[in-house]
């Protein structure tokens, strides 16, 4: 579809863009004006409403847009619903915070909307240069929304950190993207002659080996391709080992953010990865599923690093006393248990990824609103100022140990219907590769039940040097409830989420 057709489809990405303009003439507009915070959260929430409206009459379908550097289609709108929840969120959770400054918040919102732009862009671009250049449309907000407090040392180690690790793991990335255009002449991953179509090609298949001095040299020039275009995508999801860069961002960053940061960019770069290992080395015959179309181990690599990455995450996360970097490393065990989803290569796989990315929106954003809620009472972000939560904040205690025992996948909260899926997915597809990845997923889940339990035994069996009641503004504690309650009906009513995330991938329910 040409460029103005495609416009028809493209208005929620127009919306943000305006969005972006809009909130920094408002902040200059306010700026002296006393309920100048309100003001800008009322602008950010008007902004976000219309590109949720924008989103939910998307027209239905799956159509190529822009000449195919995107695409329009059912998991489109499905991730832009997981990032609009993510804004939200946050957009509800930074005016009282106390970790954004009141004389900044209009700039913040701004680059939150610029950030939205990006992801939108992630989730749906078919052209691995677009992919690229949405990533780094992402880091880039990323790195200035990290180094937001100026002020402070460990935002700014922060920020140079993430800098530097993207900026290595983008310059990979391009390289591999480099040595798929010199193997098959093109960008495109879909599309008549796209690099999918191309690789389901049997001649196609043996031009190339031939360019290349035979099939073991062409066979090995695209695992390399794969593996560099994995650390661009393994960078935004912080898998092993391109998760080095996470805790300290997660720790310098306003918490908001990080909120933000844990859920938004991670699901878009599923989005990339999903559509970029199933739009080139897999076909989706009708009555059979998802077929390989080449003999690059995709899944393989993506179990080793699921493995890796979820172990890692999770016996490090052991040893932490600061609540953001244990939330930091619980986050890279989770992409582990994600990139299981992705290595069952089937559709079952993926539904069961888009399951977990929406309850994961709910419980991580839920925890890291009760770590600002004790943040800006004691100022403190170590498991030691939870001591004593259970009697100074019950609700604020109820409602994390909830989402504390949904994230160790324990029934019958959300967490573990995200967990069944994936386990089951894996199971289905066969072989003892896969059974043996489930069981490292589980053995990984009952290690994060012991750092989860830590901050329950302080919150419940510690005592606090303040018995005085805690304060937690009524609009933190109105969204946990909301969000506890949220985890606890999807723990027990799941039917709705899966056949969405069936409709948004592959037509078949994931069981």
């Amino acid at each position: 579809m040409g460029n103005l057709p495609s416009l028809r489809y493209f208005w929620p990405e127009s919306i943000l863009t305006v969005a972006v303009m809009a909130m920094f003439v408002q902040d200059l507009v306010v700026r002296r004006r006393e309920h100048r915070v309100q003001s800008l959260t009322i602008g950010a929430l008007f902004w976000l409403t219309l590109t949720a409206l924008a989103t939910y009459l998307y027209p239905s379908g799956t159509t190529p847009l822009f000449g195919g550097l995107i695409v329009h289609d059912p998991l489109r709108v499905f991730f832009a619903w997981i990032f609009l929840a993510a804004a939200l969120l946050t957009i509800l959770i930074v005016p009282k915070s106390k970790q954004v400054s009141d004389a900044r918040v209009g700039e913040f919102f701004g680059l939150l909307f610029a950030l939205m732009l990006g992801l939108y862009l992630m989730a749906s671009a078919t052209d691995l240069l677009m992919v690229y250049l949405a990533i780094e449309m992402v880091s880039l907000v990323s790195y200035v929304l990290t180094g937001f407090r100026r002020a402070d040392r460990k935002a700014n180690e922060a920020a140079l950190k993430y800098v530097i690790y993207g900026g290595v793991a983008s310059g990979v990335m391009l390289y591999g993207i480099s040595i798929l255009y010199g193997l098959f002449g093109t960008t495109r991953v879909v599309g008549d002659g796209g690099i999918g179509a191309q690789l389901a090609d049997v001649s196609s298949r043996l031009f190339m080996a031939h360019a290349f001095g035979g099939q073991p040299a062409a066979q090995l020039a695209l695992v390399v391709a794969v593996v560099f275009v994995l650390a661009g995508i393994g960078y935004k999801i912080a898998s092993v080992p391109f998760h080095m860069w996470c805790p300290d961002v997660y720790e310098g960053a306003p918490t908001p953010f990080t909120a933000f940061l844990s859920v938004g960019p991670k699901a878009a770069g599923f989005a990339v990865a999903i559509r970029f290992f199933f739009a080139i080395f897999e076909k989706n015959v009708p009555g059979v599923g998802w077929v390989a179309v080449s003999d690059v181990p995709w899944p393989a690599i993506i179990g080793i690093i699921s493995a890796i990455t979820m172990t890692l995450g999770n016996f490090t996360a052991l040893v932490q006393t600061n609540l953001k970097r244990l939330f930091a490393y619980s986050s890279i065990a989770h992409a582990g248990y994600l990139l299981m989803g992705l290595a069952a290569a089937s559709a079952a796989g993926v539904q069961s990824i888009l399951v977990y990315l929406m309850i994961y929106v709910l419980m991580n954003v839920g925890a890291f609103l009760v770590v600002i809620s004790v943040s800006r009472a004691t100022g403190g972000e170590h498991i030691a100022d939870l001591n004593g939560l259970g009697t100074r904040a019950p609700i604020a205690a109820l409602t994390l140990s909830i989402f504390l025992f949904s994230l160790t996948g324990i029934p019958p909260f959300a967490g573990f219907t995200g967990k069944y899926l994936i386990f089951a997915a894996l199971v289905q597809k066969g072989g003892m590769w896969n059974v043996i990845l489930a069981v490292i997923g589980v053995l990984n889940s009952a290690v994060s039940l012991f750092y989860y339990a830590k901050l329950i035994k302080a919150m419940y069996f510690e005592e606090s040097r303040d018995d005085t009641p805690m304060p937690v503004p009524g609009l933190y504690t109105g969204i946990l409830v909301s969000l506890g309650a949220m985890v606890m009906v999807l723990g027990i009513y799941w039917a709705p989420l899966l056949r969405w995330a069936s409709a948004a991938f592959g037509g078949t329910t994931a069981t």
